[in-house]
């Protein structure tokens, strides 16, 4: 059974009408010095018995340190992601400050084999990001999630 994650995609509308989503840069020393391709939809595991969109949002709160600022969601479907785990997610129209995002930390021994643990936050930054910028910044696997949310909002 694959593992499984649910996340959230926020979005909103740019003064010229084009539409824009929050994103994340992964954190700690392996994202460090990348940028293409090391942002995500904030996300989260689960496990059998949690419910999907709880997490969902759960997921939201902890990585980005504020409560989902939508109510209305718009089921994206999921996409299998390179390593084979399985992303649910959500769309919302809302509206944050990414600059004063805030996310929860993980623990990693770094530098490898050093025994030393550190701690690092799981998104270490959150951006606004035109749809063409969030195709290339999102891990490939979460493309296709950007291209149904153009396809709702009938900007494809």
């Amino acid at each position: 059974m694959p593992k499984r994650s649910a996340g959230i995609l926020l979005y909103r509308f740019a003064a010229d009408g084009a539409c824009e989503v929050l994103v994340g840069h992964m954190g700690g020393p392996f994202w460090a010095k990348k940028d293409a391709g090391a942002w995500s939809i904030p996300k989260g595991e689960y496990v059998d018995g949690e419910v999907p969109f709880d997490v969902a949002r759960r997921e939201f709160e902890e990585e980005l340190g504020s409560s989902v600022p939508a109510s209305e969601f718009v089921p994206l479907g999921e996409v299998r992601q390179s390593g084979g785990k399985v992303l649910t997610v959500w769309a919302a129209e809302g509206d944050l400050d990414a600059d004063r995002s805030v996310s929860n930390t993980f623990e990693l021994e770094w530098p490898p084999r050093s025994g030393r643990m550190q701690e690092f936050p799981e998104i270490d930054r959150s951006a606004w990001l035109p749809l063409a910028a969030a195709r290339e910044a999102l891990v490939k696997g979460q493309v296709p999630l950007l291209e149904r949310l153009a396809a709702h909002l009938g900007q494809v």
